[in-house]
């Protein structure tokens, strides 16, 4: 019995192993296809990254209760990316992998009610409170924002804007790395640059 459960442990270390090592493999990759995932939208239906094919896909992480989340949203910028957007064909969506019983945890009704509250206009709000699809993509604040080509490839990650703090009045400023990457794809180019730092509260991931 005891040399039966030496292999199980092995065998489950094995799993372990390969999985982290496949699932570092598999995080977002500039220039490579964006990773495929299916997660359940706010509105409790299946979201699929590949049903988007032939349009381009913003992927927001986003946490309400975040300072500099509220500073893109309470001035409007944010919900004016999103309209904008809209208006090309693009899909947004925001991702939240805030963990139950963390900062930015929400269900779908309060995702939608607080959507409607700021006047954002995503196509649909991802839950992700495994933090599953975060950890794929390797997001680590919020906001923190991926863009996916028409042909299916990464083809901007980072932040927002180029000024990293919560202040309002810094968005006249920044550089607005979204909207000139999103221009860039839309005219059938490379953004330039397409790969940022990105500035924000830290997601809240499940504590290990």
């Amino acid at each position: 019995m005891k040399h039966l459960q030496r292999r199980l442990l092995l065998v489950s270390a094995l799993f372990a192993a390969t999985a982290a090592t496949g699932f570092a493999q598999a995080q977002a990759q500039l220039d490579q296809a964006a990773p495929a995932f299916s997660a359940r939208g706010a509105d409790g239906k299946a979201v699929d990254l590949a049903s988007f094919k032939g349009k381009t896909v913003v992927l927001e992480w986003t946490n309400h209760d975040c300072p500099y989340v509220k500073k893109h949203y309470n001035s409007g910028n944010i919900p004016t990316l999103q309209k904008d957007a809209a208006a090309k064909g693009v899909v947004w969506l925001q991702v939240i992998s805030s963990a139950p019983g963390e900062q930015g945890f929400v269900e779908g009704a309060q995702a939608a009610e607080l959507n409607s509250k700021r006047g954002a206009a995503p196509n649909n709000t991802l839950l992700d409170p495994s933090g599953q699809l975060g950890k794929l993509y390797g997001a680590q604040t919020t906001p923190h924002i991926y863009i996916v080509s028409p042909e299916g490839q990464l083809v901007y990650k980072g932040g927002i804007d180029s000024i990293a703090t919560n202040k309002v009045e810094d968005l006249a400023r920044a550089e607005p790395y979204v909207k000139l990457a999103l221009a860039e794809v839309a005219a059938g180019r490379k953004p330039n640059p397409a790969n940022t730092k990105p500035y924000g509260c830290s997601v809240k991931y499940a504590k290990s």
